[in-house]
């Protein structure tokens, strides 16, 4: 059962963040090189190629939810790779000599303008690069708008407090080993084997500063079939946080730091598998973006909560019981880092089939299926709210048409975002988590 006032206490928090962070002490000029620096640096052959390739077809624009929910131009995502691509003419192109006689260098406005455009308008959630003729990948080229902004010091200031935070304490919103430890504690009391700091264990599980505090019943869920299964696993006090605000505010440092804290305690336990708690981001982070310090792939499998129960239903060694309510009438929302930037998509379905329940399809689904709003940090960015809601009300349609009375997520982020909407909107529909729909039909 999720606490209401700790969810309500976090929305609180989040409206303070700006107050914690620090800014830094650049002039105009410094902003303006560090951003370009990055931009430059980061402008290999397939970014430039992306820059390049695309035609103003317009066809990124009837995949974007904030153009969709919007009808506003500026937020068409080909857009927003527009000051990566002036810098790219004009410094790094073929025909960077003549493109600088006709055209102008970015400023510092620029920068500020396109805040908006990179961080309160995009969930990098690549809906775009679907649809897109080209193939141009604008997920990637916003993600370096981020880095570069990050540089410059503009970054918004609720994505910097947390980053500040993780980078500098190792703490996420005041959550680090002491807090983890109580929700540890908490959850023995109620019966559940929770392995803890365990020396050695085939599999370590991870998880996030969000369900430490309000899902709880989650990280509870998936020790719960982690227990059933008969598998040695632990969680480590000092490598559990799988949330990673380097990827989401654009610090890289910071993003290759706390992927590393998690690698370590892999490693110092000889894990096999490592399982990522029901967190969007957390996953391209360490499944894709993470490496050995020498550059290596890392030496154990990463999965996502849903995508391990899946594989473990379909392989049979998890069988579920009966549900007591056969007609109980689902449907799924697909997490944009796993399904499409991550092809985790089967998985997650295997295990709602299993439950026995009325599985509904959004139209579009799987890959195609509509973002929430609020992945990607913009969840955190409080200006950012008003236009969040606009797009979630897109996804709230696409589930309101398939007749069900409950949408399934594998995501904190979304299903934090859906909440805030069915509250502001009174939206009858029950939000369930995937992990805690199984364990709820564990057998015994």
């Amino acid at each position: 059962m999720i606490n209401k006032d700790v969810f309500h206490g976090f929305l609180q928090a989040i409206h303070h963040l700006p107050e914690m962070a620090q800014p830094d002490a650049l002039t105009d000029a410094e902003r303006l090189v560090r951003a370009k620096a990055v931009m430059r640096a980061k402008t290999d052959r397939g970014l430039a190629l992306d820059l390049e390739a695309c035609v103003n077809c317009g066809y990124c624009s009837e995949a974007c939810h904030f153009y969709q929910s919007t009808n506003d131009p500026k937020y068409s995502p080909s857009r927003k790779l527009d000051l990566l691509r002036r810098v790219h003419a004009r410094e790094t192109s073929a025909f960077a000599p003549l493109k600088r006689l006709f055209l102008p260098d970015i400023t510092l406005d620029d920068l500020k303008e396109w805040q908006e455009l990179v961080y309160d308008a995009c969930t990098e959630c690549g809906r775009c690069s679907m649809i897109c003729p080209m193939g141009v990948n604008t997920a990637r080229g916003v993600n370096v708008m981020r880095e570069a902004l990050f540089e410059a010091g503009l970054a918004p200031l609720e994505l910097t407090a947390v980053a500040q935070e993780q980078a500098g304490r190792g703490t996420v919103f005041g959550v680090g080993p002491d807090e983890l430890r109580q929700t540890v504690d908490l959850l023995r009391s109620q019966g559940i084997t929770i392995p803890l700091d365990e020396p050695q264990a085939d599999l370590m599980l991870v998880t996030t500063v969000i369900d430490v505090l309000l899902f709880q019943d989650a990280l509870a869920a998936t020790a719960r079939i982690l227990n059933h299964l008969g598998v040695r696993w632990t969680l480590r006090s000092a490598g559990f946080e799988a949330a990673n605000f380097g990827l989401l505010s654009g610090s890289e440092s910071l993003q290759k730091a706390a992927s590393q804290r998690l690698i370590d305690e892999a490693l110092a336990i000889g894990a096999k598998t490592v399982i990522l708690p029901e967190c969007g981001h957390a996953y391209p982070a360490l499944r894709w973006e993470a490496r050995l310090a020498d550059g290596r792939p890392l030496p154990f499998e990463v999965l996502a909560a849903s995508e391990f129960v899946g594989r473990e239903i379909t392989a049979g060694r998890l069988q579920l019981q009966p549900p007591q309510d056969p007609s109980r009438k689902i449907t799924y929302h697909d997490a944009c880092k796993l399904a499409r930037h991550g092809g985790v998509v089967d998985e997650p379905r295997a295990a709602l089939k299993a439950l026995g329940m009325d599985l509904r399809e959004t139209t579009p689904t799987a890959e195609q299926n509509w973002c929430c709003g609020g992945g990607a940090g913009v969840f955190l960015i409080n200006r950012a709210e008003g236009l969040r809601h606009q797009a979630w009300g897109i996804k709230r349609e696409q589930i309101d048409a398939t007749g069900a009375d409950t949408v399934v997520v594998s995501c904190g982020s979304c299903r934090l975002n859906v909440m805030a909407g069915a509250e502001a909107d009174a939206w009858p529909t029950t939000i369930e988590s995937v992990v805690e729909m199984v364990a709820r039909q564990l057998p015994g």
